[in-house]
């Protein structure tokens, strides 16, 4: 079976890495730091914002649910662009506030201008950028003029899970924007680029106040000593993590060139997955790609997300999807 429904990174984690995973795990008897403080200060020191700064949890979602838990009031608004992150309903569910989905535009664009008009009768509003799951980017200059838009008494999560998978000279620089901005939460992970999914730790980067706020709802002992060790090697593995980042986006665009020749429709990506903008055509996708033994993201009646695998895995897709495209 491939698995390509979860967008996960096809390569194991640096042996740096799972070395200190092995070394990490001789002491799983052993509880980890009550907050992890010290996990906070190695990934702001690496980010380059103040240690007061950043906030860990389980995952970039365990930090998004503080954050609407301490800053959302109770029976108050989150809004966010839809379809997305399949998380952000469940959020405001869980924290008990009104969801508010704003429908993309044609092309899987996030509807920017609409955002902004919902968020000004808002708590919060969540920006994934890349999204998910088309993989469209909003520019840095579009970023910053959503952000400037937003009453500065509405908090803007943006979620930035495969920013890594953008390259630089697009890439927008928020982590510095918090000196700017202090409403604004970056949202990070290290399930996606770094490959630690199973590992579950994310951050988020925001004024000292905001980040204190998010503070008020962590959870003792949320990350384990295992999880907190490999994050702390994978600091250190700059050069290796970016020569995967690419090895993952040469796979992207040669499977996407791939799809578009056999005359499938596919959205250009800024992530490590596509985005197969098919609305009309989702049964005989998921049918083609069962029958190889292909699991993808199937949303009936709007397109299929393929996260990008290993060469064999991209392989495997091509053909399936040969016999299906206008083009064959």
């Amino acid at each position: 079976m491939h698995r390509l429904a979860l967008n996960e990174n096809p390569l194991p984690p640096l042996p740096t890495v799972t070395n200190a995973i092995a070394r990490a795990s001789r002491e799983a008897n052993r509880y980890p730091e009550f907050f992890p403080r010290r996990l906070e200060q190695a990934i702001a020191a690496w980010q380059r914002v103040p240690g007061s700064c950043v906030v860990a949890g389980p995952g970039s979602v365990g930090v998004a649910q503080h954050a609407v838990q301490a800053l959302v009031r109770p029976g108050g608004t989150l809004a966010y662009g839809w379809r997305n992150f399949d998380a952000y309903p469940l959020l405001a569910e869980m924290t008990g506030v009104r969801a508010l989905p704003v429908p993309l535009l044609p092309g899987g664009h996030q509807d920017l201008d609409r955002l902004a008009e919902a968020a000004a009768d808002a708590d919060a509003v969540i920006l994934c950028n890349p999204h998910n799951p088309t993989g469209r980017l909003v520019p840095a200059h579009e970023l910053k003029n959503f952000v400037s838009a937003v009453p500065t008494r509405t908090t803007v999560l943006l979620d930035e899970a495969y920013i890594e998978f953008v390259q630089p000279p697009e890439r927008p620089e928020t982590t510095q924007w918090i000196h700017e901005f202090p409403h604004l939460i970056v949202l990070r992970t290290f399930s996606k680029a770094y490959g630690l999914a199973g590992l579950r730790v994310g951050y988020g980067i925001a004024c000292e106040d905001l980040a204190r706020r998010l503070r008020t709802r962590q959870l003792p002992y949320a990350i384990g000593p295992v999880a907190a060790a490999a994050v702390e090697a994978a600091l250190g593995c700059a050069s290796e993590l970016e020569e995967r980042v690419r090895l993952v986006a040469g796979e992207r665009e040669r499977t996407a060139r791939g799809l578009a020749e056999q005359g499938w429709q596919v959205l250009p990506s800024h992530a490590n997955f596509l985005w197969l903008d098919e609305p009309e055509r989702t049964g005989e996708l998921a049918r083609l790609l069962e029958r190889a033994g292909i699991q993808g993201r199937v949303l009936p009646g709007e397109g299929v997300r393929l996260t990008i695998g290993d060469r064999a895995d991209n392989d495997a897709v091509l053909a399936a999807l040969s016999a299906g495209g206008r083009a064959a």
